[in-house]
């Protein structure tokens, strides 16, 4: 009971993070067992910033480990920011706060995109990233969104 308390409280201490709508997806390796490997295009929305949207395209690992969950994706991974309406703020930004988490192995891997605010510009700027719990990825990919008014 006590166990299922500090699980349920550490749930509720996490901010939330946005979840990923997939758009889409194309096949790369065919694979005689399992799925293929792939490409695949996610959208989520920013949960503090309305009126923004994210893409991201990345690898998804097949095969029977993919099939199965147990396989590591890779850390290469594409994003693309857009205002999609009239832009607003749900709360205070953080720099450098989470938008985005997806594992991508069973358990060390995971990606995540960061947001920060561009205060001289005003721009938002969102970095998508893997890491590891040892050692991550210096690749990344970025992409920024000017806070114009809506037409």
């Amino acid at each position: 009971m006590g166990l299922a308390k500090g699980l349920i409280g550490l749930l509720l201490a996490v901010p939330l993070l946005a979840s990923a709508e997939e758009i889409g997806q194309v096949s790369t390796v065919f694979k005689f067992v399992g799925p293929n490997d792939r490409i695949v295009v996610e959208a989520f929305d920013d949960p503090k910033v309305e009126g923004v949207t994210c893409y991201l395209s990345r690898a998804k690992t097949g095969g029977v480990k993919g099939g199965l969950g147990l396989a590591e994706d890779r850390a290469e991974a594409s994003i693309a920011c857009r205002q999609v309406g009239p832009i607003s703020f749900k709360g205070e930004l953080k720099d450098g706060e989470e938008v985005f988490r997806e594992r991508t192995s069973l358990v060390f891997k995971t990606m995540q995109v960061v947001r920060f605010l561009d205060k001289k510009r005003n721009t938002l700027v969102y970095l998508v990233y893997s890491d590891r719990v040892i050692e991550g990825s210096p690749q990344n990919a970025v992409t920024a969104i000017p806070i114009l008014p809506w037409r």
